[in-house]
């Protein structure tokens, strides 16, 4: 009735993973690592494929279509079913209308006891509030033959997952949220996993481009920044340009240091604003905030950039 699918970048977890689930369900491991990395080792009862890193859409994509199961059930490779969870899985699916396509798993996050979060670690228990995503999320392989499968045009992960279920939705389908229960837990993916992050802002160009400029909301996600971040990246430019003026000389330099200490005051705002958004509800050790205020000042040109190649993409 259910194959269990996951996409792995060669993660750790994923032996977890696999142990969480045991040898009773069948299940499909996609390894999208580059075709040179050594094999996976999985047990005897996990089938693997390769997609030769090219993005967890594809991953998901020759996953589920080499499976011959009505439903599909789509798993991150640092996510813990929690225990019982194929039982919940099939009580979840059970009896579901033929109009309900999809069923979303409870994700639940472990937050360190005796300390404030940091912003890491609420970005992962962001993932609790966000609509369909894939990190548990069993989709009627019928609806996902209807509708093509997954976008491969997004090539990183979380916006693929989002544009699947606008998808079926605007094909008429329904989506259920199940009641089986997966824990999702924290990582550190390093000092600049922030700045990493910003690649998602090239694939919101192509979810404007196909959904419209109401897509975050209709998938329950928080508002971006993007617009103070473009305000904060011109400031920062022109303050610089000016600076440079001035440098130069000419007839008009007098009034080019107080245009330029205004730019470089407003953007100083905007950037002390972000990095103490991202500062006040963590720990505010030394470290964490050697982090923020670092990673505040590269987001908002690194964020533009990325959101300006995903428009160069899409229009062509």
């Amino acid at each position: 009735m259910i194959t269990v699918v996951i996409p792995t970048i060669g993660r750790r977890s994923l032996h977890r993973v696999l142990a969480a689930l045991g040898a009773d369900v069948e299940t499909i491991v996609v390894d999208d690592r580059p075709r040179f990395c050594p094999a996976l080792k999985v047990p005897g009862h996990v089938q693997v494929l390769r997609t030769g890193g090219r993005g967890p859409a594809t991953a998901r994509n020759a996953g589920w279509r080499a499976a011959r199961t009505p439903w599909i059930a789509f798993l991150d490779d640092d996510v813990v079913p929690q225990p019982g969870w194929q039982d919940a899985l099939i009580a979840d699916l059970a009896d579901l209308p033929d109009d309900v396509a999809g069923s979303q798993g409870r994700l639940r996050v472990e937050l360190p006891v005796g300390r404030r979060p940091t912003d890491a670690e609420w970005n992962t228990v962001a993932l609790t509030k966000a609509g369909w995503a894939t990190a548990d999320m069993a989709y009627r392989r019928s609806a996902l033959e209807s509708i093509g499968g997954f976008d491969e045009r997004f090539p990183h992960a979380y916006r693929e997952d989002a544009d699947i279920a606008l998808r079926l939705l605007k094909a008429g389908f329904e989506l259920a949220k199940g009641q089986r229960v997966t824990l999702h837990p924290v990582r550190d993916d390093g000092f600049w996993s922030s700045v990493r992050a910003q690649r998602g802002n090239a694939d919101d160009a192509l979810m404007r481009r196909v959904h419209g400029a109401g897509w975050r909301a209709a998938v329950d996600g928080v508002p971006g920044r993007l617009s103070r971040h473009a305000v904060t990246t011109a400031l920062g430019l022109v303050s610089c340009a000016l600076l440079v003026a001035v440098g130069r000389g000419g007839h008009q330099a007098r009034y080019l240091p107080a245009l330029g200490a205004m730019a470089g005051l407003g953007w100083l705002a905007l950037t002390a604003e972000f990095a103490w958004a991202r500062l006040a509800p963590g720990p505010r050790t030394p470290e964490e905030v050697l982090r923020m205020t670092v990673t505040s000042v590269i987001i908002p040109p690194v964020a533009c950039a990325h959101r300006l190649r995903g428009e160069l993409r899409v229009r062509r």
